[in-house]
């Protein structure tokens, strides 16, 4: 699946946020969306996710804009691994994770024998097999975002939209769910805060600043001592490890 933005500007509270984004993610590419706090990267995925309604522009998937899907289709093209997931309700880590097929049925469809599996299936995926039974409520930060990781993955959808989906995970579950989404061969979109995450994983980068795209290309181009500075008023080092590997080392302030 092919997603494109054109020229995307998106109001909140009465604030442009964003002000005329173009972007673009090819089939199964891995594109990464990077920038300080508050600089419009939540803003642009829901966007791109149907949460907010662009003010001017418009989304595109496969050619065709977004808002001429019906809803539920296009929930079958795009799933979601938002930053915070609330629930009001004492779900179970499987009724979480069920709730990733709605967008296969009809009204009062039951649950099959092969949604179960499907979950099964997606639970064991995410390394969250044992807690199937447990509640969603009871579990960490961590095992949260596996589970609702899980529940975009039992959605079964060509895209995915990832915000900032290493929050809350220590090192290894960072780097685990990472391979996981770049093994997947979907599309994906990510807002990434952790620059050596998006350096490792991403095809390439999107950087924002001030709900403007400021610079684009692989993160061997994009991640210079120099840009980096010009983003986050920072100073690093780019290095390159003996595997290829790119790293960043920040520097504090003298």
């Amino acid at each position: 699946m092919r997603i494109e933005t054109k020229s995307v500007e998106a109001m909140r509270s009465g604030n442009l946020i964003l002000k005329g984004i173009d972007l673009e993610a090819g089939d199964r590419e891995l594109v990464g969306i990077i920038g300080p706090n508050g600089s419009g990267k939540s803003t642009l995925l829901k966007c791109i996710y149907r949460v907010l309604k662009p003010t001017a522009g418009a989304v595109y998937l496969d050619g065709r804009t977004l808002g001429s899907y019906p809803y539920k289709e296009s929930a079958r093209r795009i799933a979601i691994l938002a930053q915070q997931n609330y629930y009001s309700f004492d779900f179970s880590v499987r009724e979480v994770v069920l709730m990733g097929r709605a967008p296969h049925k009809r009204a009062l469809d039951r649950d099959t024998a092969e949604d179960f599996r499907i979950v099964a299936e997606s639970l064991e995926t995410v390394g969250m097999s044992a807690f199937v039974d447990r509640s969603f409520s009871t579990l960490s930060g961590g095992e949260q975002q596996r589970v609702i990781l899980a529940r975009a993955l039992a959605q079964r959808t060509p895209c995915l939209i990832l915000d900032e989906p290493t929050n809350h995970l220590d090192i290894k579950y960072q780097l685990q769910l990472m391979d996981l989404v770049r093994g997947l061969d979907r599309t994906v979109i990510a807002a990434v805060h952790d620059l050596n995450i998006a350096a490792m994983y991403c095809d390439r980068l999107y950087a924002i600043k001030d709900g403007r795209i400021v610079g684009q290309g692989r993160p061997g181009e994009l991640l210079t001592p120099e840009f980096i500075r010009e983003i986050y008023e920072v100073d690093a080092q780019v290095i390159t490890d003996c595997t290829g590997c790119l790293h960043i080392l920040f520097h504090p302030a003298p």
